[in-house]
């Protein structure tokens, strides 16, 4: 019966679908759009996966589904551009087929996200592995930077191995596969020594694609002058970038509180520079006197494991509302969250609502602190260090279509709400 009434129910949404323009039309939303310099109250309309129109007063006559966004943002889907996503049963291997990674669509449409890169889990011998069993079958959009190490991040054991970084068979998968591969990793290296670096940016080179460097560890720390000035090029990026740790060099000055003046010149340059959030990889210390200077990241990313989403980092929407607390401006923010990253993995058809582009899009609420004697109106936020600071907004997700389909919906604001049978246990 459940079979019978569903074909029916498909059946109606086909012929109504000839009969009217949209698919979806979202009525009255905040809509921030940094490539299009949108930002302002409009409806945007949508059909058969693709924004259609953007404009005021679209009528909803010819809409199969009305959502009423009265009072929230419209934002492209954003895009979280280092997570660990090569989910497995291989209890052994960390985060390449092991246990410390995430499945994607548990984590990513309820807060907005449409698109993540993986960053690094999968090396050139295994990623078509975790392509068949995370890629293919995550309603999520997923992508990767491929680790210079040819097995990935599956222990510190290999992932310390030089001579398994290959950059010439590391380049050869990405070539094999250009949809999904959007550059490379080096990660978790711990020793003073250039070598993965000299490999993971040949491996750039030889597929003309970004880098993504996060250094792993040395004492003494290699210099992070040598790494912008010798070794990245325009358009590689810097994970970590408010990180403070004894093994790594920060682009803050302890001493002083300043951003060293060749970290200006790298970005400059080019080079990027991406939060990656992660478990201890983020420290208000560094980004709170950055941000104060002037100096904000080019992209906003979680490093989302099964350490950190416990941890201080949270999620997406929580990383992003600190920024907000520091006193990034929300259009920035979203910016460094949607067309920032698109551009930065070479992907400029995602992150924004133009017209004939993929219909990701994620509609956002801002909650206030209340005032009362009961409340002191703030929402804390706090780093891996237990240091803590307030904000009087944070960031929540009502709604995230993903290629022109509403795949998550907090509190039914689609009318009419498509509810889909369960399937048989």
């Amino acid at each position: 019966m459940k079979k019978l009434v569903l074909g029916l129910f498909t059946l109606l949404l086909g012929n109504l679908a000839l009969a009217q323009s949209y698919s979806v039309l979202i009525k009255g939303g905040h809509v921030i759009d940094p490539k299009n310099k949108l930002d302002g109250t409009m409806d945007v309309a949508i059909n058969a996966g693709k924004i259609v129109q953007i404009g005021r007063n679209l009528d909803a006559k010819d809409a199969i589904q009305v959502v009423d966004a009265r009072g929230l943002y419209v934002t492209p889907g954003l895009i979280d551009m280092h997570t660990h996503v090569f989910f497995g049963t291989n209890l052994d291997q960390t985060y390449s087929n092991g246990p410390n990674a995430l499945q994607p669509d548990g984590f990513t449409f309820r807060n907005g996200v449409t698109t993540i890169v993986d960053a690094g889990c999968s090396g050139w011998r295994d990623f078509e592995t975790f392509k068949k069993q995370t890629i293919d079958r995550s309603q999520t959009r997923v992508l990767a930077l491929l680790n210079i190490v040819g097995s990935g991040m599956r222990g510190s054991k290999f992932e310390q191995n030089v001579d398994d970084m290959d950059a010439g068979q590391t380049a050869a998968m990405a070539k094999q596969y250009p949809d999904y591969v959007v550059g490379f990793k080096l990660a978790h290296f711990s020793g003073y020594n250039w070598t993965p670096t000299e490999r993971v940016v040949e491996a750039g080179k030889l597929a003309n694609l970004p880098v993504m460097i996060d250094f792993g560890g040395s004492t003494p720390t290699l210099s992070l002058d040598e790494l912008f000035t010798k070794y990245l090029r325009s358009g590689d990026i810097y994970t970590h970038c408010f990180g403070q740790l004894k093994t790594r060099e920060s682009i803050v000055d302890v001493a002083t509180g300043k951003v060293k003046p060749f970290v200006w010149e790298a970005q400059k340059k080019g080079i990027l520079f991406d939060v990656g959030y992660g478990g201890i990889s983020f420290a208000f210390s560094q980004a709170i006197p950055a941000l104060k200077s002037g100096f904000y990241p080019n992209t906003i990313s979680t490093d989302i494991h099964t350490g950190s989403m416990n941890n201080a980092m949270k999620d997406m929407l929580n990383v992003m509302s600190k920024f907000l607390a520091m006193g990034m401006d929300l259009r920035t923010v979203i910016q460094a969250s949607t067309w920032n990253p698109a551009q930065a993995i070479r992907r400029p058809e995602l992150g924004n609502l133009s017209i004939g582009s993929v219909a990701d899009v994620a509609i956002l609420t801002i909650r206030n602190g209340k005032f009362d004697a009961r409340d002191t109106g703030y929402f804390g936020f706090v780093d891996y260090t237990g240091y803590k600071i307030e904000g009087k907004q944070k960031l929540e997700c009502e709604m995230t279509i993903r290629n022109g389909k509403i795949v998550y919906d907090l509190n039914g604001i689609a009318n009419p709400v498509v509810v889909v049978p369960k399937p048989k246990s």
